[in-house]
C-alpha cells in the first residue's frame, strides 16, 4: 500500500506593510486640524490634538496677548515635530504621494488664509492708527468693525489694540452725546458725565488727539442760541476744576463767548421781568470781565435791573384801595427813578381819607407810581382850631345851645419816591363855610339834648386845596 504524500496548508499572507510619509504627516499637522495624524491612522490623537487647538485658539482671542501667540506658535511647532517623528522622521524616509497631495491641500489653504488675514488685521490696525493720529474717530468707527473672527485667529494682538482704539471712540461718542445734550438743555450732570468720560479715555495712551477732537466740537458749538443756557454752561466750565489736559481748552472758549451771553441772558431775563436774576447777570459780567467792552451795556442794565425791582417793591406796597393806608404807609421804600422832589407841582399819589383827597386837582395825580414824586397818606379826621362859635335856639323847646365850629384836622405823611425818606409830617387843617343859618340834629320827644356842642366847617373844593397846596407844590 502506499500512503499519500502529506502536503503541508499554505500559511495566509502577512498584511500589508502600511508606509507613512514623514514629511505629508508633518505637513498635515501643520493645518493644525489633526491631519497629519489622520494619516498616520491615530483618530484619539487627532481628536485630541483640535481640542487642545481650539483651546489655545479661545485663550488666545479672549487675552489677545502677544505670549498666548507664541505659545499657539510653539503649539504648531510641537505638533509638527511629534507627526514627523512619529511617522519615522529621518529613518522613514519613505515618499508617498498621495499623502503629500493629501497634506498640501489641507494645509496650504490654511496656511494661505492665515498670512492672509494676519496681514489684513495689520492693514486694518494701521489704519485704524492713522485715524486716531488724526483724531478722526469716525474714521476709526469705519475701519475698525470691518475685522472679523478670521482676524481674530490670525492677529488676536493686532486686532486687540484696534478695538481698543475702536472702543475707545465709542465712549468719545457717549461723550459727545451727553455734551450735546448739555447744551442743549442746559443740564450740568450731562456735561459733568461728558467729562467725566473724556477725561477717562485721555488716561489711556494714545488718545490725546481723539479727545481733543471731541472737545474742540464741543467748544466750537459754543455760544448757544439761547444766552442765558449758554451761561449755565459756561458757569459750570469756569468751575471746573483745571487737569492740565486738553479739557483745559474750556477756559478760552468760556472767556470768548460768556460776556456776550451774559449781556444777552439779562436782556432776556429783563424782558421777562426776572429783574432779580437779570441784575445778577449784568453785574457778573462787571465782576468777571470789567475790561469788556460790553462793560458799560452792563451797568446800564444794573440801573435798569435795579430800578425795575424798586419799582416792582414799592407797587407791591402800595396795593390796596385809595382810602385806606398801604403797607408803604409805615413801610416806606425808595424808587431811584422817580424825579426828587423840588419846585412847582410834586405829581403825587394819595391814600387814604379820599373823601376829602378826591377833590384835589387831576393835575396833582400821578397814575402810578412809575409817573410820582411823592406818596401822601392822609390819617382819619380829627377835630382842628375853632373857626367860630355860635348860638342857635331849638325849635322844639325853645333852648339856646352853643356850637363850635373847627377846621378838619387831617394827619398827613409825606414821602419823597425817589428816596423813601419822610419829609413831612404833621396835621393838615381845612377851613370852610362855619356857622349856618340851620343846623339839624337828632333829639326825641321826651328830651331834647341839643346839637353836638362842636362840628366840622364844610369845606370847598378850594378849602382842601388850599390846605395841601404846601405839600405838593413848592
Amino acid at each position: 500500500m502506499f500512503d499519500r504524500p502529506m502536503y503541508a496548508s499554505p500559511e495566509p499572507a502577512p498584511p500589508p506593510v502600511r508606509v507613512h510619509d514623514p514629511l505629508a504627516v508633518a505637513i498635515g499637522n501643520a493645518s493644525l486640524l489633526g491631519v497629519g495624524y489622520l494619516i498616520l491612522g491615530r483618530r484619539k490623537t487627532a481628536v485630541s490634538t483640535g481640542i487642545i487647538t481650539l483651546v489655545l485658539l479661545s485663550i488666545l482671542i479672549s487675552a489677545a496677548q502677544w505670549w498666548c501667540e507664541a505659545i499657539v506658535i510653539l503649539w504648531w511647532a510641537a505638533v509638527v515635530a511629534h507627526g514627523w517623528s512619529a511617522a519615522g522622521g529621518r529613518a522613514g524616509r519613505v515618499t508617498v504621494g498621495g499623502q503629500r497631495m493629501v497634506a498640501l491641500a489641507v494645509t496650504v489653504p490654511v496656511l494661505l488664509a492665515v498670512g492672509l488675514l494676519r496681514f489684513d488685521a495689520s492693514r486694518i490696525e494701521q489704519r485704524v492708527a492713522e485715524a486716531r493720529e488724526d483724531g478722526d474717530c469716525a474714521q476709526v468707527l469705519s475701519a475698525g468693525p470691518r475685522a472679523w473672527f478670521g482676524h481674530r485667529i490670525a492677529g488676536a494682538p493686532v486686532i486687540s489694540r484696534s478695538d481698543e482704539t475702536v472702543e475707545a471712540c465709542r465712549r468719545l461718542r457717549t461723550a459727545e452725546a451727553k455734551l450735546t445734550t448739555g447744551l442743549a438743555t442746559g443740564d450740568t450732570n450731562s456735561l459733568n458725565a461728558g467729562f467725566d468720560i473724556l477725561a477717562s479715555v485721555l488716561a489711556e495712551p494714545g488718545n490725546r488727539r481723539t479727545v481733543g477732537t471731541s472737545i474742540d466740537g464741543f467748544l466750537g458749538r459754543l455760544p448757544t442760541p439761547d444766552a442765558c443756557r449758554t451761561v449755565t454752561v459756561t458757569d459750570w466750565l469756569r468751575n471746573r476744576r483745571p487737569s492740565d489736559n486738553p479739557l483745559d481748552r474750556s477756559a478760552a472758549a468760556v472767556t470768548r463767548a460768556a460776556p456776550a451771553a451774559l449781556v444777552g441772558c439779562g436782556d432776556s431775563l429783563m424782558q421777562a421781568k426776572e429783574w432779580t436774576n437779570a441784575r445778577a447777570r449784568y453785574q457778573q459780567l462787571l465782576d468777571q470781565y470789567p475790561q469788556d467792552g460790553r462793560a458799560d451795556a452792563a451797568k446800564k442794565g444794573v440801573r435798569q435791573a435795579t430800578l425795575s425791582i424798586e419799582l416792582a417793591n414799592v407797587r407791591t406796597l402800595l396795593e390796596g384801595s385809595s382810602d385806606e393806608q398801604p403797607s408803604y404807609c409805615s413801610s416806606p421804600a425808595k424808587y431811584s427813578g422817580a424825579a426828587p422832589y423840588g419846585k412847582g407841582v410834586n405829581r403825587t399819589l394819595f391814600y387814604g381819607n379820599d373823601e376829602y383827597t378826591d377833590d384835589l386837582p387831576g393835575k396833582w395825580k400821578a397814575k402810578d407810581a412809575a409817573d410820582a414824586e411823592l406818596i401822601v397818606c392822609v390819617g382819619e379826621r380829627k377835630q382842628g382850631s375853632t373857626v367860630e362859635t355860635c348860638t342857635y335856639r331849638s325849635k322844639s323847646s325853645g333852648k339856646l345851645y352853643q356850637v363850635s365850629f373847627h377846621k378838619i384836622a387831617l394827619p398827613v405823611k409825606v414821602y419823597e419816591l425817589r428816596t423813601g425818606k419822610l419829609v413831612v409830617n404833621r396835621k393838615v387843617q381845612i377851613g370852610g363855610r362855619s356857622c349856618p343859618s340851620v343846623i339839624k340834629y337828632s333829639s326825641s320827644f321826651l328830651d331834647d339834648f341839643g346839637p353836638d356842642p362842636d362840628r366840622y366847617v364844610n369845606p370847598s373844593k378850594t378849602d382842601v386845596r388850599a390846605a395841601f397846596t404846601p405839600l405838593i407844590t413848592r
